[in-house]
């Protein structure tokens, strides 16, 4: 049977699509077997190579070790058989997927408008190895939320789902920002997610759905949303290692 070989991508890190296929492979495989949330494949590098690399290291150590496979995506390794050069991978899909985006869900509010600048402040003025992009879903009067929109792709991928929890519609969060709110707690990990809220003493509405307090924040007024709101986004954005 002929073989095939695949290039395999180590990611320490995270690290968008795009700039992984410009970066030379860190291992070569021929696919054995595909499953739906597995692959099998055999390493065609040299096993005194694969023994010296930084990723072996880590998979001996114990360590969660994440590859990108051309055209089957990412997998974590299970499992390495050196004697046989076989490699058991399970489907991940951690972190290549995700894009260096900022997803806001916004509202046609004073509070939305607030949050929108400090957001707009922080992807400026924060140095990191992949420029951010704040990305907003359009509002339309008519036209409803689709599960298959490029919008929702557009959340699903983002780093961060960031609402505004604050309440706008008689008292209650608006309905659009509910709904993806509730899209992105079935999607995401909860700590990609921020809610951020402005304190009104005399509208204090709690949210459809519960979010954790580490997940929210609550601010009085712009000052203190700019003050309050850069180490918020920098400790979420710690396990992606922009730095």
């Amino acid at each position: 049977m002929a073989i095939i070989a695949l290039r395999a991508w180590y990611l320490p890190q995270y690290e968008p699509l795009e700039q992984i296929e410009q970066r030379p492979h860190d291992l070569r495989l021929n696919k054995s077997s595909l499953l739906k949330t597995a692959l099998r494949a055999d390493f065609l590098d040299d096993l005194a190579t694969v023994q010296r690399s930084e990723w072996f290291q880590r998979y001996r150590l114990g360590e969660t070790v994440e590859f990108y496979i051309e055209g089957s995506g990412s997998y974590t390794i299970a499992n390495i058989d050196v004697l046989s050069h076989e490699i058991y991978f399970i489907k991940s899909d951690r972190l290549s997927y995700l894009e260096p985006t900022l997803f806001f869900s916004a509202a046609d509010s004073p509070s939305s408008d607030e949050i929108r600048t400090a957001l707009k402040a922080f992807v400026v003025n924060t140095p990191s190895r992949y420029p951010l992009e704040l990305v907003e879903s359009p509002r339309s009067a008519t036209a409803p939320l689709r599960l298959d929109s490029p919008v929702i792709t557009q959340l699903r991928r983002s780093l961060l789902f960031i609402a505004d929890g604050t309440a706008v519609e008689n008292g209650q969060l608006s309905t659009l920002i509910a709904l993806e709110l509730g899209y992105a707690l079935a999607s995401k990990r909860r700590n990609q997610i921020l809610v951020i809220q402005q304190e009104h003493p005399s509208q204090r509405a709690p949210l459809p759905i519960e979010v954790p307090s580490r997940q929210r924040l609550i601010y009085s007024h712009s000052q203190e949303l700019a003050e309050k709101l850069p180490s918020v986004l920098q400790t979420l954005l710690e396990p992606f290692d922009f730095h």
